[in-house]
């Protein structure tokens, strides 16, 4: 949104007034700053937050598109920071040590780069790297195993159940190392 103004004792006044009117006040202030009344399930608390809102963002500026997008698929049921890729900057090194063999993983800007090759997921690195049905962000370190379903990549949600046993548990067998060198 266009920044119309940024008179900060204008701003802080019409932000007190919005605080000082009652309901019907309100209402009638949302209709003309919204062009339609307020929903009437909303308190007068949060109509008078939304409207001092709106009065910062017009002056100041609204969200980032980021922002926007982060809390529109939260909207929407998505959690927060399962994108991996947000996460890492291009140029990060996965370094993974699995049965003996180094794997190194280069984060790029379309993908992940594993043996001069670029992938569009680390889930599809590590079933290669392993010949099972691995979540990638797990398998290079960046989930712990003791994080809830909802927390895993989708990719583990269908994976086959674990076995005991399996490479990188302690019984009896050294774990494999896992690090991480960012650019």
């Amino acid at each position: 949104m266009a920044q119309r103004s940024t008179d900060l004792p204008a701003i802080e006044a019409e932000i007190e007034r919005i605080r000082s009117l009652g309901l019907d006040a309100l209402r009638a202030r949302w209709r003309s700053m919204f062009g339609a009344m307020p929903p009437m399930a909303l308190t007068k608390d949060l109509i008078a937050r939304m409207m001092i809102y709106r009065i910062q963002e017009e002056a100041f500026g609204g969200l980032d598109r980021s922002t926007r997008k982060l809390l529109d698929g939260m909207a929407q049921g998505e959690k927060p920071g399962t994108d991996v890729r947000r996460r890492l900057k291009a140029g990060t090194v996965l370094v993974r040590e699995y049965q003996g063999e180094r794997h190194t993983v280069t984060v790029v800007a379309d993908g992940f780069v594993w043996q001069g090759t670029t992938y569009g997921s680390l889930s599809t690195i590590a079933r290669a790297i392993t010949g099972t049905a691995w979540g990638g962000p797990r398998f290079f370190g960046l989930r712990s195993a003791n994080n809830k379903q909802e927390d895993q990549d989708p990719d583990e949600l269908t994976a086959k159940p674990k076995q005991a046993g399996r490479v990188g548990t302690s019984r009896g067998r050294p774990r494999d190392r896992i690090s991480e060198v960012q650019a």
